[in-house]
């Protein structure tokens, strides 16, 4: 099977070479998010063809007062029909609404539900030249009737086949629609459309240029096998079907999924799998490495399209040039902002930049981190604890936070405060202020709680919080550290995890210093 040349994931888990447009390398070194962020992606504007199932939803709200008489079931009066963008469509939306330049190719029918389903991606400025509209074809539309707060029924209006030469079609259109684009985002949701000649108009051989990004987002990430995807996003039930086995729902489904990580890797062809799992988040899988990502609990029971935010932001980020890391982390944020409200929607620029400016303020003090930690304690969830400087956010950092997290249900990092960041490092530092460093850290989905100590120890606050873990990463022993007698007096244990000597901070510090020194130079 062909390959294309440089995949733009890399074989780690953060690939250097960055995609997208000129300047896209500014974004390349972003290892934690920021509420600017967004806008810098928004900037870079990148180029982007989602080729794939658009479709219809319709969201209709009336009152239910009765039942009918042929059968105990409530009539609904409606009173309201909203209509947004669905599947490949709301993928094309989230990405414009990121500031994206964005062209959809795909087949629809020339009926009221495709003419609807256009006017609204016109309206939002997604470039529809290359979708296809078959007066045979009628436009996959999904309806949901809701009872006052409530979804009673869900109508999936769907066709039975396709022409072939509409499909042929279709595939005819796909090179000049990705033509110049900075990536190309596939949405099979399984229609048919998306057969072998719209999958060898996008493989290697095709002539496609090897410098676009690909994600696939497909019910079926095997299929698309052959066009080396740099990226799949199957969700649990579609990574088990690419296994071949069945994902309990209460089992450790990310530990079942890393232990497969070749198989999967193998199957799909890709240089990184991120496999989504509604509330545990997301992991990503690599040749040599990973990332988790942890959803905020939501409970918007009417909330769709999640996962195509998901994507789109996922894909906008990297195209812009952002870490693969920190573009996981950036998606699941978006993600996040939708599931927590009713209807498909999409998030803006101006929505994700507003989430992570949350963040900014958000060290607790000692007494709020003490209750929340105890109503957490009640519920039987596990406490970690951590503690550093986090002063210039690098790789090793959220490596090392993401370990941390999965010792237990619950992460609490406390930093050091500015003074006593110069006592440990120097007049010099920090670089970044501690409401810098402390919004940084908190906007990492891995992080739960982020606090502030003065103490040249964390002996008091372990003390006082008594973590079931307390996770250091360095090079030395849990004997060493002066904490862990604490921390075992209160029946907790000590965990020392990787050390990454040739990412740290005061080598990122010197290699900034020394770049800046370089510049200075006639």
């Amino acid at each position: 099977m062909a390959a294309r040349p440089e995949s733009h994931s890399g074989s780690g888990t953060d690939a250097a070479g960055a995609t997208g447009g000129a300047g896209a390398g500014e974004l390349a070194g972003v290892r934690g998010l920021a509420a600017w962020v967004p806008a810098a992606i928004a900037d870079h504007a990148p180029r982007i063809t989602v080729v794939g199932d658009a479709m219809l939803d319709g969201w209709w709200t009336g009152t239910i007062e009765r039942f009918c008489r042929e059968a105990p079931a409530p009539v609904v009066d409606i009173t309201r029909r909203d209509y947004a963008a669905g599947g490949a469509a709301n993928t094309a939306m989230n990405l414009a609404a990121l500031g994206a330049r964005v062209r959809i190719c795909g087949l629809i029918g020339n009926d009221d539900a495709g003419h609807r389903l256009r006017a609204i991606l016109d309206g939002a400025g997604v470039d529809t030249t290359d979708l296809c509209q078959d007066e045979r074809v009628g436009t996959t539309t999904k309806y949901r009737i809701l009872g006052g707060d409530q979804v009673m029924l869900r109508i999936d209006d769907t066709h039975d086949g396709l022409p072939a030469d509409a499909i042929r079609s279709l595939a005819d259109r796909v090179p000049g629609a990705v033509a110049g684009a900075d990536a190309v985002v596939v949405c099979d949701y399984g229609s048919g459309a998306l057969g072998p000649e719209v999958r060898a108009a996008l493989a290697p051989e095709s002539g496609i240029d090897p410098d676009i990004l690909i994600v696939v987002d497909a019910h079926d990430t095997a299929a698309w096998a052959e066009i080396c995807p740099d990226i799949v996003t199957p969700n649990a039930a579609e990574a088990a079907q690419v296994l071949a086995l069945r994902l309990d729902p209460r089992s450790d489904r990310v530990a079942v999924v890393t232990e497969r990580r070749s198989e999967l890797l193998a199957a799909t062809n890709a240089a990184a799998v991120v496999v989504t799992l509604d509330r545990d988040g997301t992991v990503l899988l690599t040749g040599n490495g990973g990332h988790r990502t942890w959803a905020k609990p939501a409970t918007e029971k009417q909330a769709s399209g999640a996962g195509d935010t998901f994507v789109a932001s996922l894909t906008a980020a990297r195209a812009a040039g952002l870490p693969l890391t920190t573009s996981l982390d950036l998606a699941q944020a978006a993600a996040d902002v939708v599931v927590h409200r009713p209807g498909t929607s999409v998030c803006t620029t101006a929505d994700l930049a507003e989430h992570l400016q949350q963040f900014a303020d958000t060290a607790l003090a000692t007494a709020d981190l003490l209750r929340r930690v105890e109503e957490d304690r009640s519920a039987g969830r596990r406490i970690v604890l951590t503690n550093g400087c986090f002063d210039v956010l690098h790789r090793g950092h959220t490596r090392y936070l993401n370990q941390a997290k999965q010792l237990g249900d619950v992460l609490v990092v406390a930093l050091n405060d500015d003074a006593g960041v110069r006592r440990l490092k120097g007049p010099d530092r920090p670089i970044n202020p501690i409401a810098d460093r402390a919004g940084i850290i908190a906007s990492l989905s891995c992080v739960d709680y982020v606090t502030v100590f003065s103490t040249d120890t964390l002996v008091p606050l372990i003390e006082l919080l008594k973590p079931d873990v307390y996770a250091k990463g360095g090079d030395y022993t849990a004997q060493m550290l002066e904490e862990t007698p604490a921390v075992e007096a209160c029946g907790g244990r000590v965990r020392i995890l990787d050390y990454v000597p040739e990412r740290s901070t005061a080598a990122v510090v010197r290699r900034i210093r020394s770049t800046r020194l370089a510049g200075d130079v006639p």
